[in-house]
């Protein structure tokens, strides 16, 4: 008897079992409580670069006005988002200021002085579907809408691939598979219109046919209420995910959705398919419908040293201690606040350092949640990070080269691939920080290609003016013999005249 078939996806679903971690989900008690809309502090403080690309450029001064959702920064070339005032106020200033980044630096920001009126720009509302595409792409970049889920890519720039190659296939990524985090959770249950429209709007800029919501079936509230809200639309469907870590990872979202894989160092886009954050899909239809640029996002307050841990609807800008704050305080000093979750997010050292596009989650851990890099031990070659590794990647042995420097093999084996996840240094019984590893071996690596950038660009210049110098000798030279033979024939004609009078004579 021959065996049974069994179907290319339902294939690959199985391998996929093998891979990630099950790390304790830790969701409630914010999950369990309805978002709250956090009151406005007395200052925010707007960081330029609030997205992957270029940072934005101030079009604002000191001592101006400014209305809610008022331009305060444009973009700078393609890959660049602007900023918006969350509220009506007063620019103060443009300052450095400390900013969500792993290195913990400062970075250019605008403060504003909110007045309380909260007074806005008019209200630009519009049927979506009576738009072109690249009208849709053109919102949505005017309106600064970066990857909510924390990847801070500016959307346009995924919008505008369907007028570049087929798209098949939208994914809206529900998964929220870090602990703590369910910001996303609570916007899937509580506006799952807005989500399913911002779909539908996607699906249109993009020209795809379809769209995928993948959302954890650990979450059955929000995928009832997703489900109910798609109910009309025949395009969107509502996918329960297993939960597992890390399963909202875009290359893991595609595999399990379509039985597909992107390529190694490509695009997902290569393959038809483009994927979103169901915050980034409601803010695209806040955009759209209303005109609303992005100055405000859902944001989870958790940790066992919050007080009351919830999630907030918070204007961009809003110092990390008025959130707190409005959670009740700390009920015990936190060994570690966390921006994001608590496996990919970034450590702070700071509550004055503002939420951002990009910012799911404010986290402080106590002892016992965070983890201690002064106890890792060696590696006892158990091989528990390759089993766990997402992409199927060696990271002991990429650690192992990037310890001795040797940067070019780790890239061999497969370190840009690396997507970040942290769950080999999860699952590590010697407790090897193995992901801070990669993330500094891929911050040397941007380092020397900017360096390589620079030198090339220095080399260009130096040649330009070189070039330049050799063309100006040159120039010069040729003027000044055209000027001798100018003046040979002068006197030569000057010498001819005078021959002639004195024959003359």
């Amino acid at each position: 008897m021959n065996a049974p078939t069994v179907p290319p996806l339902a294939r690959l679903q199985r391998l996929l079992r093998r891979w990630g971690a099950h790390p304790e989900a830790k969701k409630h008690p914010a999950a369990a409580t309805e978002i709250a809309v956090l009151p406005l502090p007395a200052r925010l403080t707007l960081p330029l670069a609030q997205h992957i690309g270029a940072p934005a450029r101030p079009v604002v001064q000191a001592g101006q006005r400014v209305l809610r959702g008022e331009l305060l920064a444009a973009a700078q070339g393609k890959v660049s988002a602007p900023v918006h005032a969350p509220t009506s106020g007063t620019v103060l200033g443009i300052v450095e200021a400390t900013i969500p980044h792993p290195s913990g630096l400062a970075g250019p920001a605008i403060l504003l002085e909110p007045d309380g009126a909260d007074e806005g720009l008019p209200a630009d509302e519009c049927d979506p579907f009576t738009l072109a595409p690249e009208e849709i792409a053109r919102r949505v970049a005017a309106a600064g809408i970066v990857g909510m889920g924390g990847a801070t890519f500016p959307a346009a720039v995924k919008l505008a691939l369907g007028g570049q190659q087929p798209i098949e296939t939208l994914i809206l990524n529900g998964g929220e598979c870090e602990p703590y985090l369910s910001c996303d959770d609570r916007l899937m249950r509580e506006r799952p219109a807005e989500v399913i429209d911002g779909a539908r709007v996607i699906l249109r800029a993009l020209g795809a046919r379809r769209a995928l919501v993948g959302v954890e079936n650990n979450k059955p509230e929000a995928i009832a209420a997703l489900r109910e809200a798609a109910a009309a639309h025949g395009e969107v469907r509502v996918v329960a995910l297993p939960s597992r870590y890390p399963m909202g990872s875009e290359k893991q979202l595609i595999a399990w959705l379509t039985g597909r894989e992107v390529p190694a160092g490509g695009l997902s886009s290569a393959i038809g398919v483009v994927v979103h954050n169901v915050g980034t899909a409601a803010a695209i239809h806040r955009a759209i419908r209303f005109g609303e640029p992005l100055t405000r996002r859902v944001v989870t307050v958790a940790g066992g040293a919050v007080r009351t841990p919830r999630n907030l609807e918070v204007r961009i800008g809003t110092p990390l201690s008025a959130l707190i704050e409005f959670c009740g305080g700390f009920t015990a000093e936190p060994a570690r606040l966390v921006m994001g979750g608590p496996m990919m997010g970034i450590a702070v050292g700071s509550l004055d350092i503002p939420i951002i596009k990009g910012s799911g989650g404010v986290l402080a851990l106590l002892p016992g949640e965070a983890s201690d890099p002064a106890a890792a031990g060696p590696c006892i070659r158990c091989a528990s990070c390759v089993g766990a590794c997402p992409i199927g990647l060696m990271p002991l042995e990429m650690a192992a080269l990037v310890r001795t420097g040797d940067l070019k093999g780790a890239v061999g084996i497969g370190l840009k691939d690396c997507i970040g996840c942290g769950t080999c240094s999860y699952v590590c019984p010697s407790s090897i920080p193995l992901v801070q590893f990669f993330n500094h071996a891929k911050g040397e690596l941007a380092a020397q290609e900017r360096d390589r950038m620079k030198q090339a660009a220095i080399k260009e210049l130096v040649e330009a003016r070189t070039a330049r110098l050799e063309r100006e000798a040159r120039e010069k030279a040729e003027a000044a013999a055209r000027r001798k033979a100018e003046r040979e024939r002068a006197k030569a004609a000057a010498q001819a005249a005078a021959a002639r009078a004195e024959s003359a004579a």
